[in-house]
């Protein structure tokens, strides 16, 4: 056995001939798990998916492999470092828009991933191969307004087919023909049996509307060994985890702060809230391309007070004078302030909206005349979806719709339906106002007549809720089940049934103002006793 030495200028400089074949095989591995995927960015001029030789590239485009992100060239050309499992998606530019699915979801992805996903009870995606020539996104001009609506759903979650068409009849149906540009669900899109999505799609499709959709931690394959290989299924029918893209002067960001933990020897499995370095660095290369005066909204399953690492986030946005975000998961509602005594150092705190479930609890309760049950959430808010309204440099007006209800049915009140006279003073009062905050202003009189006399916010289970709840069996008839069990209400008030009433039959007035401002109107009638 011989070795050549290979001899530099530098003193001490020498390589073995077999270290440099050792070198060269580690090189090419590299390269090899570093190589570059190239595309385009193109107006689809006749619509039919697929770069045609008149069809120009769109420039300015942004582009990213959920790390990285790069802009389009003159002739709408990019490219992009590919992984052995790599996500290229466009970031939807303002006045375009990206092709649909028969499902109204947006096509605006490529999954790269050539030998497929790991097997599992939910199938992922199937072995991709090497890398295309030229990976193209289509695009479409599409003028987009200063002010629009979108349709938030949280947790519509859906068991079994069954709970698909309680959806279909409870919110889808009064949504056709909706004015809204787009819409989006929070995650937990449905509970666990991921067979549930195409159907869930298809019905949610009937909105009419673009459809984009956050992963929720019941919306991941639950045998998967780590969070990589939790999102499979998920990604094969809806793309990347997180993304972004903007609508009017608006730039929206979907996360996925669900980190899965493996699955437990039990079967169960185990579940975090935060977010991973990788989407982090995406964050952080995304916004600084969004000018400083845009408003930037959040949307996301787990609540942000609710992740581990959420200061890395809060730094990422807090210096920006316009931002909003939005999540689901809990199955109650609720406004919530953030600021420094959470780890916030914005100049003014921070807005984070719970959402309103589609599902309520979880499809519990006992049915309606529809067969489909109440479902009440644990704060006493009926189950519904949210309308926001988005404007340039303003404050979301956020409009709380319950399912099959009025557009003004935003309260329920809770009284004695007989009280004697003796006793009004100390009658308690209960209004929950479901789109209600701290700052809500919430009153009651007699008759419309006399002074507005003022309710204080209490955190408390909502007493209207508790009742229903004592009052249903423990064991309903199948398929139905016992409604959760009452939790504190963030939007409660409390107070005293006004003096000043004689026996007889009376309209109490109740008023109430929401978090936009906006005051609504109920009625109960009470019957005074000698």
């Amino acid at each position: 056995m011989f070795h050549v030495i290979l001899r530099f200028p530098c003193p001490g400089f020498h390589i073995h001939l077999s270290c440099l074949s050792l070198c060269a095989s580690i090189l090419c591995s590299t390269l090899q798990a570093q190589s570059v995927a190239h595309g385009s960015v193109y107006h689809d001029l006749n619509h039919n998916g697929q770069r045609d030789a008149n069809e120009p590239g769109v420039p300015g485009v942004r582009v990213s492999n959920q790390k990285d992100i790069v802009k389009t060239d003159e002739a709408g050309r990019w490219s992009l470092p590919a992984g052995e499992d790599t996500t290229f998606f466009v970031i939807k530019p303002r006045d375009w828009r990206t092709p649909l699915n028969a499902h109204q979801l947006p096509q605006f992805y490529y999954n790269h991933k050539p030998q497929g996903s790991p097997e599992s009870s939910f199938p992922g995606l199937e072995a991709t191969g090497p890398l295309p020539e030229s990976i193209d996104f289509a695009l479409y001009p599409s003028k987009e307004p200063e002010t629009f609506e979108v349709i938030f759903f949280g947790d519509p979650q859906p068991r079994d087919i069954r709970e698909v068409t309680y959806i279909g009849h409870d919110v889808v149906e009064e949504l056709i023909g909706t004015q809204a540009k787009f819409g989006v669900t929070l995650g937990d899109i449905v509970f666990d049996d991921l067979g549930m999505f195409e159907p869930l799609n298809a019905t949610i499709a009937l909105v009419g509307i673009p459809w984009f959709n956050v992963i929720g931690n019941h919306d991941m394959n639950m045998d998967a060994s780590n969070d990589e290989d939790a999102d499979e299924t998920f990604t094969r029918i809806y793309g990347p985890n997180y993304y972004a893209f903007d609508y009017g002067p608006v730039h929206f960001i979907a996360l996925d702060d669900v980190i899965w933990g493996g699955k437990a020897p039990e079967g169960s499995g185990t579940y975090t809230g935060g977010l991973d370095a990788k989407q982090l660095a995406f964050l952080r290369r995304d916004l600084e391309e969004v000018p400083e005066d845009r408003l930037v909204v959040l949307m996301m399953h787990i609540p942000l007070t609710g992740l581990a690492n959420r200061e890395d986030l809060y730094r990422l946005i807090e210096h920006r004078p316009y931002t909003f975000s939005i999540s689901g998961h809990t199955h109650w509602q609720a406004h919530e302030q953030i600021t420094r005594a959470d780890g916030w150092r914005g100049a003014k705190p921070h807005h984070h909206l719970i959402n309103v479930t589609v599902s309520g609890s979880w499809w519990s309760g006992l049915p309606d005349a529809y067969g489909i049950p109440h479902t009440t959430m644990r704060d006493g808010a009926p189950n519904g979806y949210t309308r926001i309204r988005f404007a340039d440099r303003k404050a979301p007006y956020i409009q709380f719709k319950a399912a099959r209800s009025p557009e003004d049915f935003q309260m329920s009140v809770t009284v004695a339906d007989a009280v004697s006279v003796e006793k009004v003073p100390t009658t308690p009062v209960y209004v929950n106002v479901f789109n209600g905050w701290k700052e809500s202003v919430v009153q009651l009189r007699w008759n419309d007549q006399g002074s507005w006399v003022s309710l204080e916010r209490s955190e408390e289970p909502d007493p209207g809720l508790q009742a229903v709840f004592d009052r249903e069996p423990e064991t309903p008839r199948a398929p139905y089940r016992r409604i959760s069990s009452p939790i504190d209400s963030k939007h409660l008030w409390k107070g005293h049934l006004p003096e000043g009433v004689s026996h007889g039959i009376h309209v109490l007035s109740v008023r109430a103002s929401d978090v936009n401002g906006r005051w609504y109107r109920a009625e109960r009638i009470v019957r005074v006793t000698e």
